[in-house]
């Protein structure tokens, strides 16, 4: 192992747990008591990890937003996605913006906050000052500087603690707590010199893959994450994330070159499953996030029309990963 791409997050991070107070965090329910709007898919009535606890060896996840960057409140149709972000284990984030804020759920904690790239549709140092005031955070190596100036700024601004900003080469590891996230390349632009970000989330036997924004996951990605085929040394996930904002009948758009259509997730999907490197537990389906607004269905006709193992995750979605 080089232990120069190994960073430990320090005692207080290893302190927060995953758990709630008696052990276990119900995926069905959210951390501030309200139950949640139940879609009903096309594939099984239930999804097996929208059901049940989280045990202490599962990974659970909250879809604070689920949206592209098209999304800007309430659309004609009545529906909503805020932009995208996601919180693990009611502590880790990826991405975050002041249009996730309300989707927070009560009591969480914040050790750390990863960021895939500087896009305003996933960054923004003022909105994790204010709302998360988390004292690390992570970001690709190549815009580090940026990043620490603008924290730096928001903080005078609020009057607040500014966060450590720690720059990730690509294969990174971060331990927080008993998770680790290890960086991965995106195939993205933002500017000649950024390079964007992907993520491996860890704990113990769960391994998800969070991948957005991204035309595909590059090559080097699936090397790292051991999905790649062609290496026998590789190890299988047990679930994916993946951003789709193309939607279906939309894989000959343009944004094909820097984003991911229904189509090519479910390719993904198909070739990891029938080479082993997507091994989820029966009833776990892969999930889709980042949707373009003008490109997707509304939820109910996503629920409908997503072909299996496919399904929207929605604001507010809570599922728990398991190992299979």
């Amino acid at each position: 192992m080089d232990r120069r791409k190994f960073i430990k997050v320090g005692s207080v991070a290893v302190a927060a747990t995953a758990v709630s107070g008696n052990g276990i965090v119900s995926a069905a329910e959210s951390l501030s008591g309200k139950k949640l709007k139940v879609h009903n898919p096309s594939g099984p009535a239930v999804w097996s990890s929208e059901t049940g606890k989280a045990g202490e060896g599962d990974l659970f996840a909250r879809f604070l937003g689920t949206g592209a960057a098209d999304w800007n409140g309430v659309d004609e149709r009545g529906e909503q996605r805020r932009l995208t972000s996601i919180l693990f284990d009611n502590r880790i984030f990826i991405d975050f913006t002041e249009t996730d804020a309300d989707m927070l759920p009560k009591g969480f904690k914040s050790d750390a906050v990863f960021y895939t790239h500087s896009h305003g549709d996933h960054y923004n140092a003022a909105a994790e000052i204010k709302y998360i005031g988390a004292s690390h955070v992570y970001v690709g190596a190549t815009w580090v500087e940026k990043a620490r100036k603008e924290f730096k700024k928001a903080a005078e601004i609020a009057g607040a603690e500014c966060p450590e900003v720690t720059p990730l080469g690509i294969g990174t590891k971060v331990i927080v707590g008993d998770i680790t996230v290890t960086a991965m390349p995106g195939n993205h632009y933002i500017d000649p010199e950024e390079q964007p970000l992907i993520y491996l989330v860890e704990k113990g036997d769960v391994r998800v893959i969070y991948a957005t924004d991204t035309g595909g996951i590059p090559c080097k990605a699936a090397r790292i994450a051991g999905i790649d085929a062609h290496d026998p040394n590789g190890k299988p996930v047990t679930a994916l994330v993946m951003e789709a904002t193309m939607g279906i009948d939309y894989d000959e758009d343009y944004r094909i070159f820097t984003h991911s259509s229904v189509g090519l997730v479910k390719r993904t999907t198909d070739v990891m499953m029938a080479t082993g490197r997507l091994k989820a537990p029966q009833g776990q389906p892969v999930y889709l996030t980042h949707m373009a607004r003008g490109l997707h269905g509304t939820q109910a006709e996503l629920d409908r029309d997503l072909p299996e193992p496919l399904r929207a995750a929605y604001d507010g979605l809570e599922v728990v990963f398991r190992a299979q």
